[in-house]
């Protein structure tokens, strides 16, 4: 098995060795998800042309990856900087942070008029060199690329998930030592997205979808769960009486997600005229952001916790 490091700002993962996808005699989007910066993947075959270039698409190479959170689909091969398990071992042990900011710049020096190296999306890792550089609020930050740079402090925060289910069989978990504590820290980290743009497999502060949204704010709080709008064996997530439901808790509708927050209120991604990203709505037919049509389709209910 052969490892990679993304290298890349946001990159995407298709479903296919393309950008695009025919359906329905239209040409799609080919997107399934999307990695930031500093993120391992596997790669598990040989880098594969274009699978359709009559449909205009740019000439390039993708390579066969599954994510650490054991989600498979293509990289463009420019944005993987290909390395030995040991290298991908060492960046994951090393001093990872989690960028925290909506879009932030590593710069050249450690002040705003530095020349920006890359701008990076929440959900981005970087290994942390000196926490206070040479000057205050300013951390020296390297790369995946190992170029070093700098960008502010403020905007690093603790790595709380686990990498090493790009190379093992089963999918590490953070342990949760107070289950309130973690049900309100995933309903914030997932109202921190608010006014975010839908994308159609986006999962970062860039453009996001539904179920980009509840597995970013579960990922950031070190559980992994599965990347689409269902519940799926072999993760954490189990199935539950709707009337169990808590905050943090996952409604799952036909290929939609949302996440309870508690007295009817849940946060989702839609791409809804009039709503267009992510949002507040309500369960309660009384509430003026009540939506029937969801109510009406509701299947089921997911928790970690049983």
């Amino acid at each position: 098995m052969r490892y990679g490091i993304v290298k890349g700002s946001l990159c995407t993962i298709y479903e296919e060795a393309s950008e695009k996808m025919m359906s329905d005699g239209q040409v799609l989007s080919g997107i399934a998800d999307e990695v930031t910066h500093g993120m391992i993947v596997a790669v598990t075959g040989d880098a594969e042309a274009e699978k359709y270039p009559e449909m205009e698409c740019p000439a390039g190479m993708f390579l066969p990856v599954r994510t650490f959170y054991n989600y498979t689909g293509y990289l463009p091969a420019e944005d993987v900087l290909e390395v030995p398990l040991e290298t991908a071992k060492e960046w994951e042990a090393s001093d990872l942070r989690v960028v925290n900011g909506i879009c932030v710049d590593v710069t050249s020096l450690p002040k705003v008029q530095g020349v920006k190296l890359i701008s990076l999306f929440r959900g981005s890792l970087v290994k942390v060199l000196d926490w206070e550089s040479e000057r205050e609020g300013w951390a020296r930050v390297e790369l995946a690329d190992g170029r070093a740079g700098y960008m502010r402090n403020q905007f690093l925060s603790e790595k709380k998930f686990s990498q090493a289910g790009a190379w093992l069989d089963e999918l590490p978990q953070a342990e949760i030592a107070d289950e309130n504590a973690f049900r309100r820290a995933v309903a914030e980290t997932a109202k921190t997205y608010l006014g975010v743009q839908y994308r159609w497999g986006g999962k970062t502060t860039a453009g996001i979808d539904c179920s980009g949204l509840v597995s970013a704010s579960y990922m950031l709080n070190g559980i992994l769960i599965y990347r689409d709008a269902k519940i799926m064996e072999g993760f954490p997530l189990k199935e539950i009486k709707k009337e169990d439901m808590k905050m943090g808790d996952l409604l799952f509708f036909p290929g939609h997600v949302a996440m309870y927050l508690g007295d009817g209120l849940y946060i989702h991604s839609t791409g809804r005229i009039g709503s267009g990203g992510v949002v507040f709505n309500s369960l309660n037919p009384d509430s003026p952001i009540y939506r029937q049509d969801l109510v009406d389709c509701m299947k089921a209910v997911g928790s970690i916790f049983m």
